[in-house]
């Protein structure tokens, strides 16, 4: 039976970066409120140079960092699984959006990674490519928490 809450499933993509901790929390949040069951993906990211492909971090670093968030959430009381794929970092947003339709998901978390206009040109971001290719939801977590009465 579905619920009658807007989003039910939420895929929540995280990365090495600091900002991942934003996500997860309000990922977490969400189902919360929602009584929604949340999917963590975390892409364990290659990058080809020349001839050869050079995993940009370890087995251990990834798993770490899956379980990290799923712990969180469960944690709070949030139903909470976890994947990890492989990909080269061309290849991640693709892989977001492939999960997400995979697990059923009705939104998506993951953060902006922000730098500037020209930079973003030559190489977009992960979190542009995946809004603009989804057909679903995307929330864009801040960097950094908001600071109290900012």
């Amino acid at each position: 039976m579905e619920s009658a809450h807007m989003f039910n499933r939420i895929l929540v993509a995280v990365d090495p970066s600091p900002s991942r901790l934003t996500s997860v929390r309000m990922a977490g949040e969400m189902a919360r409120l929602a009584g929604a069951s949340v999917h963590v993906l975390h892409v364990v990211a290659a990058t080809a140079t020349l001839d050869t492909v050079v995993r940009l971090e370890d087995d251990a670093e990834a798993r770490a960092i899956l379980d990290e968030a799923v712990i969180a959430l469960r944690d709070e009381g949030i139903k909470a699984d976890g994947t990890l794929a492989n990909g080269l970092l061309n290849d991640v947003p693709a892989l977001i959006n492939e999960t997400a339709g995979q697990f059923g998901a009705d939104l998506i978390v993951l953060s902006p990674h922000h730098r500037g206009v020209v930079a973003a040109l030559f190489n977009p971001r992960v979190s542009d490519i995946v809004t603009h290719a989804s057909h679903m939801a995307v929330l864009l977590a801040p960097e950094r928490p908001a600071a109290a009465g900012a």
